[in-house]
């Protein structure tokens, strides 16, 4: 029967624990999102939804803010967007 292991790692700038292989999260400000949405000509409905109570998002994050999701698969790094509901 496969064991699973949990790695944690302390971040120490806020004593967050995050697993190791977690996704980097950001916050974008208000001209990166602007910025964002015009790039990929859609409203801020139609990105892909993310809830505020998601243990990933970065501090003091709000609804209706958009977040940006860096995602390495394989040797490549993916962007991904979502805006907190």
């Amino acid at each position: 029967m496969p064991r699973w292991y949990y790695v944690t790692q302390i971040n120490n700038s806020d004593d967050k624990k995050m697993h190791i292989l977690q996704p980097k999260h950001m916050k974008l400000n208000e001209k990166e999102a602007e910025d964002i949405l015009n790039k990929l000509n859609i409203s801020k409905n139609q990105l892909p939804k993310i809830l505020l109570s998601d243990v990933s998002l970065p501090e003091g994050c709000e609804v209706g803010e958009i977040v940006k999701i860096d995602r390495k698969e394989g040797s490549e790094l993916n962007l991904y967007y979502r805006v907190v509901v």
